[in-house]
């Protein structure tokens, strides 16, 4: 161990050098990645983990404290089979390629592929592999949790440089694939303008804050199905202004809805006020 003025006493790792406040930013991290998939890397951070509480010394009771207080809330995450987690993982950094079993949720069927794995992305609390499918001969992204069987095979993965797979995965809206065809036009209200001013939806957006408050949103997207989930949750707080197929499709779902629930009073029972039930009385009452 050493001191340096600037930045306090460093610890040492094999071949590196940390201060206790980066240190404790590594534990913070351990926390993050334990929640993330748990289980997943427990086995192989802990004991790292561990060292690096030795190493804080008179620390230790800091380091304790700030994984205690730092907590992650998943909000309908799909657990990944641990075993096909390290077996993605393992094959990405040896260059391998896969064979996969998956279930296609869309289509309801069950498909194999052959692909060269590339990237794991984590996405709104849920793991997706960005792969090269070879079968389709283009790039494809699989739920993690979708896959049910998974072998690694003895041919050298197809890799894909990193600006083709941002071009074609991360150029549209949200985690499904291919170039942005479209842009979203969002107006938001005022009200809800506070929250959606600070808020990424893309790295390519364009925001800008009206004279009355309301807020204009530009996403570039390809396939609208999880836009028109994130414009759905907003209610009556936003509208789209363009594409109209965009415009008209959200329409649509807002006025099924409303007559979903419109359905559902009418076949409902009319609320009625009944005397207590007797013994000389035959039959059930609503709601036994």
């Amino acid at each position: 161990m050493s001191d340096d003025a600037q930045t306090g006493p460093l610890f040492e790792l094999p071949g590196l050098w940390f201060n206790a406040a980066e240190m404790n930013a590594l534990i913070t991290m351990h926390e993050l990645l334990v929640n993330l998939e748990p289980g997943a890397l427990q086995s192989k951070v802990g004991p790292l983990i561990e060292r690096i509480q030795g190493l804080l010394g008179e620390n230790t009771e800091q380091s304790e404290e700030i994984r205690r207080r730092v907590r992650i809330l998943g909000m309908a995450a799909r657990p990944v089979t641990p075993k096909h987690f390290e077996t993605i993982v393992s094959a990405l950094i040896k260059r391998q390629r896969l064979t996969i079993t998956h279930f296609h949720r869309g289509r309801e069927e069950t498909l194999s592929r052959e692909i060269s794995p590339q990237r794991i992305v984590h996405y709104r609390d849920n793991w997706y592999l960005d792969a090269w499918c070879h079968e389709r001969d283009a790039l494809r992204t699989f739920a993690m949790d979708s896959i049910q069987e998974i072998a690694t095979l003895e041919g050298q993965a197809r890799d894909v440089p990193n600006d083709l797979l941002d071009a074609e995965l991360g150029a549209s809206y949200g985690i499904f694939a291919g170039a942005a065809t479209a842009t979203a036009k969002l107006r938001f209200s005022p009200k809800r303008a506070r929250w959606v001013a600070t808020e990424q939806w893309h790295p390519e957006q364009r925001g800008e804050t009206r004279e009355d408050g309301s807020y204009l949103l530009e996403v570039p997207y390809n396939d609208d199905r999880e836009l028109i989930m994130d414009i759905m949750k907003y209610g009556p707080d936003v509208e789209v202004l363009e594409p109209t197929s965009l415009r008209e499709r959200v329409t649509t779902l807002h006025r099924e809805a409303a007559e979903s629930y419109t359905l559902t009073a009418r076949s409902r029972p009319a609320h009625r006020t009944e005397r207590p039930a007797t013994s000389n009385r035959s039959g059930r009452r609503l709601g036994s």
